[in-house]
């Protein structure tokens, strides 16, 4: 790892790699696992709750006065009115864990007033360990991320996630997914947002968009993209893509590019919540996001050349002098 990591990093890297030997314990003997279910196609393992517990107990000894944002137990651990909230996934991708599918991450995340100032992702497949913090850079392993350098979405390699819960708008997202797929180089779909967001930020792919994601999913993987020179928002381009279960993101070219795409969908997306609020969406939006008290701030799209009218802010990235919490 790079040197001068910073300690509140340092204890979250602790935790991810705890959380990592559980699952790699357990990954080893698929078939003695209690699984249940979450709502239809959304399952959760005893692993997960293992490596939930592995992680908050490695967080929470070192910084007792913080509070916890994590997916299987909510906010039952921590501080609840804490300026310094860790927000946890501990097995992302848990659907490919229960079938051997070897796609799956730890995602841990901490938030200081609302913005992230630290993030791992640790893949304990492939022991990777992406990590960043605030005006610090990104890292996989020893290694800085920059995002890549196309700048035409026709050359690109894009990731994406299907929607999969019942009353997701599965109409709505063929559309999206036609007008992607027809102006891109290919789209993937591994099926672990976490790590889907890493390989924005690594490189390899040039582009990502997902619609019905929670926090958790994400929190980690927007800084390190941000520090990694890529973009994130909604599909509008706008910086409150943590609670709108829409996310974009990119290299800056390609982002503003799939943001021209994707806008016109955004409205739909809303209006189909609307109609339908007992949709599963894993969490309850507003309770989640007082909790935290904000949303990660990210740097919206460059302008790009388009035919119509965006709502695209600009707003600042970190940069290499901002000091981390």
């Amino acid at each position: 790892m790079s040197t001068a990591i910073h300690p509140m990093l340092n204890i979250a890297v602790k935790a991810a790699r705890a959380a990592g030997s559980i699952i790699n314990r357990a990954a080893l003997d698929l078939d003695v696992l209690k699984v249940g279910s979450k709502g239809p196609n959304d399952f959760v393992s005893e692993v997960d709750r293992a490596a939930e517990q592995a992680i908050i107990e490695t967080l929470l000894d070192a910084y007792p006065g913080h509070g916890i944002l994590a997916e299987e137990s909510g906010r039952e651990h921590g501080s609840r009115d804490s300026e310094f909230v860790w927000i946890i996934d501990p097995l992302d991708g848990t659907t490919n864990f229960l079938h051997g599918f070897p796609v799956y991450a730890v995602s841990i995340a901490l938030a200081h007033r609302g913005v992230v100032q630290q993030a791992v992702v640790y893949d304990p497949t492939r022991n990777d360990l992406f990590y960043a913090s605030r005006g610090r850079g990104a890292y996989v392993n020893d290694r800085r991320l920059r995002v890549s350098k196309r700048t035409r979405l026709s050359d690109s390699l894009v990731g994406t996630g299907f929607p999969f819960r019942k009353g997701d708008n599965f109409k709505r997202y063929v559309k999206m997914f036609e007008e992607v797929m027809q102006s891109c180089a290919g789209l993937r779909r591994p099926g672990a947002a976490a790590l889907d967001l890493c390989y924005v930020a690594a490189g390899y792919y040039d582009g990502f968009f997902e619609t019905g994601l929670s926090p958790w999913d994400i929190a980690a993987g927007s800084l390190i993209i941000t520090e990694a020179g890529g973009l994130i928002g909604n599909f509008t381009g706008e910086s409150d893509f943590l609670y709108q279960r829409e996310v974009v993101a990119g290299n800056p070219k390609v982002y503003g590019q799939l943001v021209q795409i994707l806008a016109p969908y955004t409205r739909i997306i809303k209006d189909a919540e609307a109609a339908t609020p007992a949709a599963n969406t894993g969490a309850k939006p507003d309770a989640t996001e007082a909790f935290i008290a904000g949303a990660e701030p990210a740097a919206p799209a460059a302008p790009a050349e388009k035919k119509r009218p965006l709502r695209i802010r600009k707003a600042d990235l970190a940069k290499p002098g901002d000091a981390p919490v």
